[in-house]
């Protein structure tokens, strides 16, 4: 067979992930792949793992809800893989097949990897990767089980090369005292793989085609099958709901580890729930309950307090957020501090030393550094300069049934209790609003500011008027 070796000019990446199952067991109208581990869909977590090795291009092959898998994908990878469309299901083979139509003129290493098995290695894959060689175009990876029951075994010679992989209802009483089983994952250089795929027969009870049976084409071409072994724990799909849940502990306990050897405490690693791409920095302290999604980021030494919920969240260093807090797409200076049960929504922004304390909800807005909103406030689209400090409810009015507007609070401005700030507003720079106060209107630097109506004292009323309360208590029917 006239092959080219694969050479380092010719050593590119490439990956097919196979992503047109139903996933009936799954027993639901959507999907398998888009089933969440971890806060992100299955599928994301090869495509992200073969786009961060280089691959180029990423194949994912869409057969059922196609359109929907192609929008998740493109909606956390934009523009950066391509999907294939597999319209009839005629097993592994035909859908490595679809994949690799889309690619005629690549030459190199193919990673032909599976929608539903989110937990793969970078080190285990590039160790598959390097088993391809001029005479070694394939090289599959296998894991052992103590109860290999069902799976495909893998035989090897006495040089370890795969020699086969037999099914387990075709393998005699021997062979099925094998351990390391297929998993399904192969490596395999570009133009073997064209003409393997080609050669594939449907001979069997299904009518369908397999990729296992490259393994045998190589052999027949008298080449060498290379087997990578890998723990199990990397290769595990999910077929049913029971191993989907498995996954979710799989991950989470995998990312606490790997925050763990890195330099982050956590109080009762069980309890935390931590993204694929969640970042935390040396001397973090994580307590119980927290959850870390999306593209949350924790600074060096901070700390995140019991039950803390922070989604696509940045924390800088010494950032303290107390407990049961929300963070959704915001920021959080040095040093800050936020909670306990305090809210930071999109786009709001803490800078150093500012603090937000309990039962307060900031959107859209920044406060500057060293400025404070201790207690029950609403801080929506606004800027609070360096300093400044919202009494305890204090609301900016920001919505007018039509639109939004902004207010705008200067340094050192002191904002006293139950403030009501109707935008849009600014408030000069040391400027002084009386608790209770309603403002509508500018306010200079240095002004005092009060929007009240003024205070009426009425000596000795408070008897008839306590007495009338009884008199109405009276009477109000049981």
């Amino acid at each position: 067979m006239n092959r080219p070796p694969v050479t380092p000019e010719s050593n590119r990446l490439a990956a097919i992930i196979l992503a047109a199952g139903q996933g009936t067991r799954m027993k639901s109208t959507r999907a398998k792949v888009l089933f969440e581990v971890a806060g992100e869909p299955m599928i994301a977590w090869p495509v992200r793992r073969a786009l961060g090795m280089g691959a180029d291009p990423v194949v994912v092959v869409v057969g059922h809800q196609a359109e929907t898998v192609e929008a998740a994908v493109e909606a956390r990878f934009p523009g950066r893989t391509r999907a294939a469309l597999q319209a009839e299901r005629l097993g592994t083979g035909h859908a490595a097949r679809t994949g690799l139509d889309t690619l005629p003129d690549f030459q190199g290493v193919v990673l032909i990897l599976y929608g539903d098995v989110p937990l793969l290695e970078e080190k285990s894959l590039r160790s598959l990767i390097a088993c391809v060689g001029s005479n070694r175009p394939v090289a599959v990876m296998t894991t052992e089980l103590p109860d290999p029951t069902g799976y495909g075994r893998i035989l090897r010679d006495e040089a370890g090369n795969v020699t086969r992989i037999v099914e387990h209802k075709d393998a005699t009483e021997a062979e099925r005292k094998v351990s390391e089983v297929n998993a399904g994952i192969y490596a395999v250089e570009s133009n073997f793989l064209r003409s393997a795929l080609s050669r594939l027969k449907s001979d069997n009870a299904q009518g369908e085609y397999y990729v296992t049976d490259i393994v045998d084409l190589a052999r027949g071409d008298g080449l060498e099958v290379a087997g990578e072994l890998v723990d199990a724990e990397e290769v595990q799909g999910a077929n049913d709901r029971r191993q989907l849940a498995q996954l979710e502990r799989l991950a989470r306990r995998r990312a606490v580890e790997r925050h763990l050897a890195a330099g982050v405490s956590f109080l009762d690693p069980e309890t935390t729930w931590v993204g694929p791409e969640v970042e935390i920095g040396v001397d973090a302290v994580i307590h119980a309950g927290v959850h870390l999604r999306g593209k949350t980021s924790v600074g060096a030494g901070c700390i995140v307090d019991v039950g803390s919920v922070l989604t696509d969240a940045r924390l800088e260093p010494e950032a303290v957020v107390h407990p049961y807090s929300v963070i959704e797409g915001a920021s959080m200076g040095p040093r800050s501090q936020l909670g306990p049960f305090g809210r930071l929504r999109p786009a709001a922004r803490l800078e150093a030393g500012a603090r937000v304390g309990n039962f307060v909800e900031v959107k859209k807005a920044t406060l500057g550094e060293g400025a404070k909103a201790n207690h029950l406030a609403y801080i929506g689209d606004a800027e609070v300069g360096p300093g400044a400090n919202l009494g305890a409810g204090t609301i900016t009015c920001n919505y007018d049934g039509v639109g939004k507007y902004r207010t705008e609070v200067g340094e050192g401005v002191f904002v006293g209790s139950n403030s009501t700030l109707v935008a849009p507003l600014s408030i000069g720079k040391g400027a002084y609003v009386a608790a209770g106060s309603v403002l509508t209107d500018p306010v200079p630097e240095d002004a005092l500011a009060l929007g009240r109506a003024r205070q009426v004292v009425k000596s000795d009323r408070a008897p008839s008027v306590r007495a009338a309360a009884v008199k109405r208590k009276a009477q109000k029917p049981e």
